[in-house]
């Protein structure tokens, strides 16, 4: 019996502690499944309503989101003015703001996402944001205008891209994709696929930018 409570005891402690991981995974993999990583966008282009199954969100911003992934080179993001934006990392942990609450002041700019471990040159011009995940999420709200959603979502699509720096000269176009009224599903699950969501990042990522108190469940 004692055994048996340790044992719920470590299994509980080891799924409060990394629910963040797995809701990232989620996150990650409901934005995949609209298309690749650093060419697409999700835009709610008539705002989010209840087919789109997201933990936050609310009726009235204008969200949109996008998923990082980072080789062996910065990636270049270009934002648009007048959102408040920011960047997690696959850990759930902070990395960037961007927009009102970020560097650019609400104007829009040209920010470098740095790979870990990356030792090359950083060049100048650049908002600069180091992360300790290949994976990267990007969410981003706009505001509606007397009522309308169209000028969030044409600033988005006239300045938004994400492209490798060595890319910088001739970025590729991005795909933007309203999911207004489409199903849609970032929750992570609440079954032994939750382990499975979790176990994704853990053998994906560099362990160093995990938290040590998540790192370590050791058996008794």
């Amino acid at each position: 019996m004692a055994y048996d409570n340790l044992d719920l005891q470590r299994a509980t402690h080891a799924f409060l502690s990394t629910i963040q991981i797995a809701s990232m995974c989620a996150l990650k993999n409901g934005i995949l499944e609209v298309g690749p990583p650093n060419t697409t966008a999700l835009l709610f282009e008539d705002l989010m309503d209840s087919k789109a199954l997201w933990l936050t969100p609310n009726t009235v911003s204008v969200y949109m989101a996008s998923w990082i992934e980072l080789g062996d080179e910065p990636m270049v993001l270009e934002t648009p003015a007048n959102v408040l934006g920011f960047i997690n990392d696959a850990w759930f942990q902070y990395v960037i703001d961007f927009g009102s609450a970020g560097p650019d002041k609400g104007k829009g700019g040209k920010f470098l996402v740095v790979p870990p471990g990356y030792e090359g040159v950083i060049p100048e011009g650049y908002y600069v944001a180091r992360t300790s995940t290949k994976g990267n999420w990007v969410i981003w709200r706009g505001f509606q205008v007397d009522g309308s959603t169209e000028p969030a979502v044409e600033a988005t699509k006239k300045s938004f891209k994400i492209y490798p720096l060595s890319q910088k000269n001739n970025p590729p176009p991005m795909n933007f994709v309203n999911m207004s009224g489409k199903f849609h599903n970032t929750i992570h699950r609440m079954d032994y696929g939750f382990w499975e969501e979790l176990n994704t990042p853990i053998q994906a990522e560099p362990i160093e930018g995990l938290d040590p108190r998540f790192a370590v469940f050791s058996p008794p």
